[in-house]
């Protein structure tokens, strides 16, 4: 899946959300109690969706249908709580009948891929992506013939009619419909090989939104470094300051031990911010997170934000996540686990890698820190100012990314801690009789 506009300077993503000017460029018009959009691509794309309450829909069932241009033919899913059907309008059986569907959760989300070239149709729950599919179907005519008919019947399909009703809610249309998975870690283009490409091990760099290539760049640079000719023991200084009781970080860190709700010292990790807020992403734009072994963030999202997330020292640990659940921390399994170690860099766009959690593992000797920075779509006109957290009850929580210093005055006051480390270890050295 691609992440650049590539093709005919069309968006990969349209919001059908509020604002409203951005749903009218892809509002058609309404009829007999039903609302159309128009596919970006004929024949090509991923409808996200949400059903707020699925099971007090009436009949408890929601047909969406995929339209040819004069409403002759096209797909429909017929979907209720846990069942789905896929029928081609112009016949009479349907094509398949399954065992999936919408689910008994408020903050779910749904997607339909329509991919005509490789003649498939695939359904999931949650960010829309192959790890999070529950159904797929493969249209197949007996001769090749037969198949090159079913890729241009798809291929005249432009139109996609949703129920209009207030617990229906469309939420994107993405260009490209869901063929592989998107690899976690990117890489930039002079060290990008050809079996990178081939095994889909990286992201190319190039790959990324315009945003997220800029976030990239300024982060990614090989003197963007902890330990520079200014403090070459800063990491050093940072663990010395956590296992001190009496340090600046090990003290901050029993203070923030309930900021998420019961007291919990692994619940916890420091904020130590660069530069200030110019309203572009949720908080301050580049934030130096500090995670001591064993210590764990909450599940949470990013606010819709594009985001990089690079390793400077140590390890950590990133849960992803379908959507963010209601129930308890895990009444929504995680997907996928990846570790990513020193000079690694992740990332999420605001369709892909939103919810997570990150850790740094138990057995893990070093504290890892990272260096996340965030910014919001040129088209987002919300700015949503909030991570929302699956708090202890199972509550949808809101965090406002704050910060626990600013680095400047962190390595100064880090910087100091050492200096009388050091000075204090030379001083019974001198008094020893070794």
């Amino acid at each position: 899946m691609s992440y650049s506009n590539s093709q005919k300077n069309l968006p990969r993503a349209v919001s059908l959300l509020p604002p409203v000017e951005f749903a009218t460029q892809v509002l058609d018009h309404e009829e007999s109690g039903a609302k159309t959009y128009v596919l970006p691509i004929h024949g090509q794309g991923v409808f996200l969706f949400s059903v707020t309450e699925p099971a007090n829909l009436e009949g408890e069932i929601v047909s969406i249908s995929f339209w040819d241009t004069f409403y002759k033919d096209g797909l429909r899913f017929t979907l209720g709580v846990g069942t789905l059907e896929l029928s081609r309008i112009s016949e009479e059986t349907p094509l398949a009948t399954v065992n999936t569907g919408l689910v008994q959760n408020r903050n779910a989300f749904y997607w339909i891929s329509l991919d005509a070239h490789q003649r498939a149709i695939k359904f999931g729950v949650g960010e829309a992506r192959l790890e999070t599919m529950s159904f797929q179907y493969v249209l197949e005519g007996k001769t090749t013939d037969e198949n090159h008919e079913l890729v241009r019947f798809l291929e005249k399909l432009t139109t996609i009619k949703i129920p209009s009703v207030d617990s229906f809610k469309p939420i994107k249309l993405l260009r490209d419909p869901i063929v592989q998975s998107s690899p976690l870690r990117v890489k930039n283009t002079e060290e990008l090989t050809m079996g990178d490409i081939a095994n889909n091990s990286f992201l190319p760099k190039s790959n990324l939104s315009t945003i997220a290539q800029k976030l990239y760049d300024n982060v990614a640079g090989k003197r963007f470094v902890l330990d520079d000719e200014s403090f070459s023991q800063f990491s050093q200084a940072i663990e010395y300051s956590i296992a001190n009781p009496n340090g600046w970080c090990n003290a901050t860190l029993i203070k923030k031990s309930g900021e998420f709700g019961e007291k919990n010292l692994n619940k916890t990790y420091l904020r130590i911010t660069l530069g200030v807020n110019s309203g572009e992403s949720p908080g301050v734009p580049y934030v130096m997170e500090i995670w001591p072994p064993g210590h764990y963030s909450p599940i949470h999202n990013h606010a819709g934000a594009n985001a990089i997330i690079r390793v400077l020292h140590g390890a950590i640990s990133v849960k992803l996540f379908p959507f963010l659940g209601t129930d308890d921390e895990e009444s929504v399994a995680g997907f996928a686990v990846a570790t990513f170690s020193k000079d690694d860099i992740t990332w999420i766009s605001p369709e892909m890698n939103q919810i997570h959690q990150l850790k740094n593992l138990d057995g893990n000797v070093e504290t890892c820190i990272t260096i996340q920075c965030y910014m919001y779509d040129a088209e987002d006109q919300t700015h949503y100012d909030y991570f929302d957290y699956l708090g202890t009850k199972g509550n949808t929580e809101h965090y406002e990314p704050d910060s626990d210093a600013d680095f400047v005055w962190f390595k100064a006051q880090m910087k100091s801690e050492w200096e009388a480390h050091l000075k204090e270890q030379e001083e019974q050295f001198l008094k020893s009789n070794l």
